[in-house]
């Protein structure tokens, strides 16, 4: 539905996690009997949770940590871990930095090149212990990085932007012809990020093995506030789910989507999933495990930028290991603990023996549903506030 906003302008409603919930099946299921695994391009996961591509939750400790346990954890070339020998160091030295001076010690301590070579070497650190190795880059270094990382022995290759799509104008760099590189890495290459139908379709079009949808959601991330884009999770994630579906039933090929940032609880992840991703990349929950480099602190990858940062430093805390944050057994009752287990908790609460069945569940426009009834319950995770 749209709705006149003046000047002969409609404008969209749009709905993110707080605005809706999931109605309860007909027939429910044991948890034990659901199945949340997935595949993406190729990689069998069994668990559909995804760690982001940023400095303060994944480096190579936390990705052979996190997919030991059967999720993908992604680490970004971009970041510490490829522009210092010891990134640790570097870390240290922002969270110990004063809020005033955060920003600037971030602008400082990315000023480091990158190096060639720590590429090379992070990506065989992580596959010299038998798991899938994942990692990230922006556009613009995507040619430049990508083969080493695929070379070394990647098995998959995330290209991220603020906004990606395939059409950029630039009178200062040639554009990353997206087709042809996917073409040449051989690798399965994952786009993003999006928020649109057309977008996603387009993205797909060019050989995307999977579609990351968000753009700003994240606890870390200020882009919304900074430039005044993006489109709330679930109406996104419905979207581009859509554009996927199409595509497959034109072509045959199934593209996945992942829904990334925006969720702190087991709830939200339900809902991104019942909102037709196949799979959720998720940041801050996983910056609070004992593994995460970030030692409880988390900030975006668009924070550092030199000229305009889009991101803050948060701190998050440390709740527990990342398997506990997974599997439980959950030391909270806020929802952030035993995130699997809150999946497959209510996949049989409305019926869905997998991943498929839960995308068709019943979703209502229910703003009330956290509130209702709740007056004595602190309405606030300590420390993690939700950024729409």
């Amino acid at each position: 539905m749209s709705y006149f906003i003046g000047r002969n302008r409609e404008a969209r409603y749009a709905y993110g996690f707080d605005d809706v919930a999931l109605v309860p099946g007909n027939v429910t299921i044991d948890p034990d009997d659901v199945d949340v695994s997935v595949e993406i391009a190729g990689l069998k996961l069994k668990i559909p949770f995804l760690a982001s591509a940023m400095d303060g939750v994944v480096d190579v400790k936390m990705a052979i940590a996190f997919n030991k346990l059967g999720g993908l954890a992604v680490l970004n070339l971009d970041g510490l871990n490829t522009r210092y020998e010891n990134p640790q160091d570097a870390i240290n030295e922002l969270i110990n930095a004063p809020p005033d001076k955060a920003t600037e010690i971030f602008q400082k301590i990315y000023k480091e090149p990158v190096k060639l070579k720590l590429i090379e070497k992070r990506v065989e650190e992580i596959k010299k212990h038998g798991v899938y190795c994942a990692v990230s880059s922006i556009p613009q270094n995507a040619e430049k990085y990508g083969f080493i990382a695929r070379d070394a022995g990647a098995d998959i290759y995330f290209v991220q932007s603020t906004v990606l799509t395939i059409k950029y104008y630039s009178s200062k760099q040639k554009p990353l012809n997206l087709e042809k590189f996917i073409k040449e890495m051989k690798i399965p290459v994952v786009l993003g990020n999006c928020v649109t139908y057309k977008v996603a379709l387009e993205l797909m079009e060019v050989g995307a093995s999977a579609i990351l949808v968000g753009i700003g959601p994240g606890a870390a991330c200020t882009t919304r506030g900074v430039l005044g884009i993006g489109v709330p999770q679930v109406t996104a994630t419905i979207d581009c789910a859509q554009a996927r579906d199409v595509y497959f039933k034109k072509t045959g090929k199934y593209v996945p989507i992942i829904t990334d940032g925006g969720m702190l609880t087991g709830g939200d992840v339900c809902k991104a999933i019942a909102s037709g991703a196949d799979a959720v990349m998720i940041g801050s929950p996983f910056a609070r495990a004992v593994e995460a480099p970030g030692k409880g602190y988390h900030w975006g990858m668009a924070t550092p930028h030199a000229n305009l940062p889009r991101g803050t430093r948060v701190y998050v805390g440390i709740s527990g290991t990342i398997e506990e944050i997974l599997f439980g057994p959950a030391k909270t009752d806020d929802g952030t603990q035993n995130l699997v287990g809150a999946l497959k908790t209510s996949m049989g609460a409305v019926g869905a023996r997998n991943i498929k069945q839960m995308q068709m569940t019943q979703i209502i426009i229910a703003p009330s549903i956290k509130a209702e009834g709740k007056l004595l319950q602190k309405t606030q995770v300590v420390g993690m506030g939700r950024q729409k």
